[in-house]
């Protein structure tokens, strides 16, 4: 049987939570997807401009690559909704909820490596190959670092807030209608 408790903060029940979480993962994937579906558009189309036959092999090989990192991509976010249409109503939203997340994360890991690709072959096209690794190695770090680094560096300061609230004295003394803490906590 279902358990209909609250479990969070929130006051929800885990199948109000799962809910909740798969709507949010949801949105996520829209955002995500539309850059998708527009990366693979484009480079779609780059094989049929009258410059892609003056390729050479390394540009060509990039392109290729890139352009399955795209599918890839675009295949990882919308699986969480194929997954989702199979498991309707079997009771599963809780996993599913989980292993859409595990699937969006890969997702925008592909994603990252799709957009340094593209950036790497426009460039590389464009301005020459040295410009193409410069400007490829840019996206990847500033993908990693907004991707990767900074949720990381938030979660710490999050931690950091959540300790630091924990062990902050509360007040002991109230003098003139204003809280005074503990003398010894402000040596501390």
């Amino acid at each position: 049987m279902a358990d209909h408790r609250p479990c969070t903060a929130r006051n929800e029940t885990p199948l109000e939570r799962a809910d909740r979480n798969f709507g949010e993962l949801l949105q996520e994937l829209r955002v995500t997807q539309t850059g998708v579906q527009i990366l693979f558009a484009f480079l779609l189309t780059l094989a049929f401009t009258p410059r892609f036959p003056s390729l050479d092999t390394v540009q060509r090989t990039t392109y290729v690559v890139t352009l399955l990192l795209a599918v890839l991509a675009a295949a990882l976010f919308t699986a969480p909704a194929a997954l989702h249409r199979s498991l309707f109503q079997k009771g599963a939203k809780p996993r599913i909820v989980q292993v859409s997340s595990r699937l969006a994360t890969l997702g925008m890991g592909v994603l990252v490596f799709a957009f340094t690709g593209s950036v790497l072959l426009v460039v590389d096209v464009t301005t020459g190959r040295a410009g193409g690794l410069a400007a490829g190695g840019a996206t990847l770090l500033v993908c990693l670092g907004l991707w990767w680094l900074l949720p990381r560096l938030v979660r710490r300061a999050v931690r950091a807030d959540a300790h630091r609230t924990a062990v902050r004295p509360q007040p002991t003394a109230v003098r003139g209608g204003v809280p005074h803490r503990d003398l010894s906590a402000r040596r501390r």
